[in-house]
């Protein structure tokens, strides 16, 4: 069986005889043609991952059928609906991108390989033909460290656990969230060997990481070298950097790389990050350090490029402009919020671009795996059009999907993924109804209505505005007087108005029943009024502060009351969905463990993240608690609500000063990172009723509040 055929027996079980697969090699553009062949649909293209496109292209616009990453297996028709005319679509996209470093970690941490099958189908359909592929790079270095002669307890020191893998390759601390075990790094290597040999059936490049300088902050006395000190992150301690004049630099690059490719192969694609977010440079000579790792690169892979991702000061052009061109590839990773390719409008404005490397149009979106809508829909199209167009075009290569966090908004990846596709620019509103068509079989008149105001509120954050993500929910802040963003560097505003959302969630509510039992459709029913009954309750929270400026201590306690209630009525309704529930993230860690103790040290590695993020030190001094925070059931009930009634309780006694001043939050949260009482993966309840209770209350509130 091929590797498409493998794939339509996966996402349509059954159906491979009803398709005919063509693969033209050619050379030029990918594409791919939909064709009518008697009563079966011909899918051409040039390779796997470009028929894979025309599958989803073809189940999308034709069938009515939209696969997403919590949706991937579809049920068609007996009779396949025909393809009148043959249609074409070409990209001159050479690259379609997927993940950040910080994915594998907010999103990807516990998946295991049904998961992991599952997603690179998904890639495929979406037409990603580049990934980066980190999974088992732990055992890489522990292999490394050993030949380097530092002992086992040492390694555990160094390589993070499963949850914070993501800053530990991009070099900003050592160890948090180890010591992982032997069956974990044996694990680790056999699931990427899995990973590996799936996407190059496909066709997808991996992109493994190079080696970028990287050492145990104590490698100065351990091996002699010549390191610098990038300092610190966030309270934790940074690896050192080995110095590229160090005569022992290519060395030890060679013994990484030998380790790589004797686990994982060799590739045509190393992503290295060195002076990630804020490192420090000082005392190292840029150039050098540039030509260093990329001469180690392609010594050990001569047609290899080195993938970098462009995020605040980095890459530093000192580093990368002497560097041959076609041997660079950067990731251009807020395009759509502050593009470093060259846009003289943006906050972080390049004059020279990357200096003349090939780049890619990437989209973050998403921050720390926070669950939210959100998004820049027209402007990332108009953005995407605006580079190609520019004097920037020439070098640019194809789009890229850099979120921290994935399993959110499909509808912004879906709309992403289709540009390389599309020839020309196109509104967002010509092309949502095709999305809502193929997304829940149809498009009414009230489907329309609500998505349009999606679209035109929280769905068209302004162009120029560098919010981090999602409008944080307000009931995963700490407590205060102040409480607005959940997360420190959020960067939100108030873009739109809350209503909107509001009604864009009772225009779904009033179609429940016409599509009850439509996966995507009773998803997007849960996401957007769970986004709804946090908009309420920010307002709520507004009416607190000003009954207590107001020292009116009724509607204080009735306010504190509604707000709590709201809280907890969240929390019902998102346990009407697994990808809702805090239970679900904690399962797929425990299930990776082969003992009890490993299973409770991933579930520590698991609360932690979404919780405190590190130690107390990190957690207030460095600003990471709540980085990661997550609107789930359970975390809301059992983790959120204990914070908002302690401050609450408090507040209702009307002080003279904010009582989140005298409250150790910290102190309040860690119990919970220990804990191990179960929570539940599976839905409990009916999404639907639960939706018509919970928009029944909603309107109440609303009169309350009016």
């Amino acid at each position: 069986m091929s590797t498409v055929q493998g794939l339509l027996e996966r996402v349509v079980p059954g159906s491979s005889g009803k398709f005919v697969i063509e693969q033209k090699s050619t050379a030029g553009e990918d594409f791919f043609e939909l064709d009518q062949l008697g009563e079966k649909v011909v899918i051409r293209g040039n390779n796997p991952i470009s028929i894979a496109v025309g599958l989803n292209w073809y189940l999308k616009y034709h069938a009515g059928i939209h696969l997403s990453w919590n949706n991937m297996v579809a049920k068609l028709p007996d009779a396949l609906p025909p393809v009148l005319h043959r249609e074409r679509h070409e990209t001159a996209s050479a690259y379609r991108y997927d993940f950040n470093y910080c994915t594998f970690s907010y999103t990807m941490a516990f998946w295991d390989w049904a998961r992991w099958e599952q997603e690179l189908d998904w890639m495929a359909l979406h037409g990603i033909n580049l990934s980066l592929a980190l999974v088992g790079t732990d055992a890489v270095w522990r292999n490394v460290l050993f030949r380097l002669g530092y002992s086992k307890e040492e390694v555990n020191e160094f390589v993070a656990g499963p949850a914070f893998q993501a800053w530990w390759l991009m070099n900003n601390l050592e160890g948090w969230g180890g010591p992982n075990t032997d069956s974990w790094y044996e694990g680790r290597i056999a699931l990427q060997k899995k990973i590996l040999k799936r996407m190059r059936e496909y066709g997808i490049h991996p992109v493994l990481p190079g080696y970028s300088g990287m050492l145990p902050h104590n490698a100065k006395e351990k091996l002699g070298v010549n390191v610098a000190d990038p300092g610190k992150w966030c309270g934790y301690n940074r690896p050192a950097f080995l110095q590229p004049t160090d005569a022992r630099f290519q060395e030890i690059a060679d013994l990484y790389y030998k380790e790589m490719n004797r686990l994982f192969g060799k590739a045509d694609f190393y992503s290295m990050d060195p002076f990630h977010e804020g490192g420090n440079v000082a005392g190292v000579d840029l150039d050098a350090a540039g030509k260093a790792i990329w001469q180690a690169m392609k010594k050990n892979s001569r047609n290899a490029a080195w993938v970098i991702q462009a995020w605040g000061a980095n890459p530093r052009s000192a580093m990368i402009r002497n560097l041959p061109e076609g041997d660079m590839l950067v990731l251009d990773l807020y395009s759509e919020s502050r593009p470093q390719w060259g846009d003289p409008e943006s906050s972080w404005y390049r004059k020279n671009g990357f200096d003349g490397h090939q780049w890619l149009y990437c989209m973050l979106l998403n921050y720390g795996g926070n669950v939210g809508l959100h998004g820049k829909m027209q402007h990332v199209i108009d953005g995407y059009y605006k580079a190609a167009g520019s004097p920037f075009g020439k070098s640019l290569k194809g789009i890229g999907m850099t979120m921290e966090g994935s399993e959110n908004n499909p509808v912004m990846y879906e709309l992403l993924c289709e540009l390389p596709w599309r020839s020309s620019a196109f509104s967002k509103d010509e092309w949502l109804k095709g999305y809502i068509s193929a997304r829940y079989g149809k498009c009414t008149p009230r489907l329309w209505e609500a998505w349009v105001l999606l679209g035109n509120s929280i769905y068209n954050c302004p162009p120029r505005s560098t919010q981090q993500g999602t409008h944080e929910s307000i009931f995963c802040t700490r407590p205060s007087l102040e409480a607005y963003q959940a997360s420190s560097w959020s960067e939100m505003s108030d873009y739109y108005r809350p209503h909107d959302v509001i009604r864009a969630a009772a225009l779904l509510l009033e179609e429940a029943e016409e599509l009850k039992g439509n996966n995507n459709f009773e998803y997007d029913l849960i996401d957007i009024t769970r986004q709804a009954v946090a908009e309420k309750g920010r307002l709520i929270y507004k009416v607190i502060r000003a009954a207590y400026e107001a020292q009116d201590k009724p509607l204080l306690r009735q306010a504190s009351d509604r707000f709590l209630k709201l809280l907890l009525l969240q929390d019902r309704l998102l346990a009407t969905r697994p990808e809702f529930k805090v239970g679900n993230w904690i399962g797929q860690a425990r299930r990776l463990g082969g003992t009890p103790a490993e299973k409770d040290w991933l579930e520590w590695n698991a609360r932690v993240q979404v919780t405190t993020w590190g130690n107390r030190q990190a957690a207030d001094g460095g600003g990471l608690h709540d980085y990661a925070h997550k609107e789930w059931n359970g975390l809301l009930k059992d983790f959120y609500y204990l914070r908002w009634k302690t401050w609450l309780d408090r507040l209702n006694l009307l002080p003279d000063h904010d009582p989140a001043a005298d409250i150790d939050y910290y102190s309040l949260e860690e119990p919970w990172t220990l804990q191990h009482a179960p929570y539940s993966s599976v839905k409990e309840g009916d999404c639907v009723e639960t939706a018509k209770a919970v928009q029944r209350l909603l309107s109440e509130e609303t009169e309350n509040i009016r």
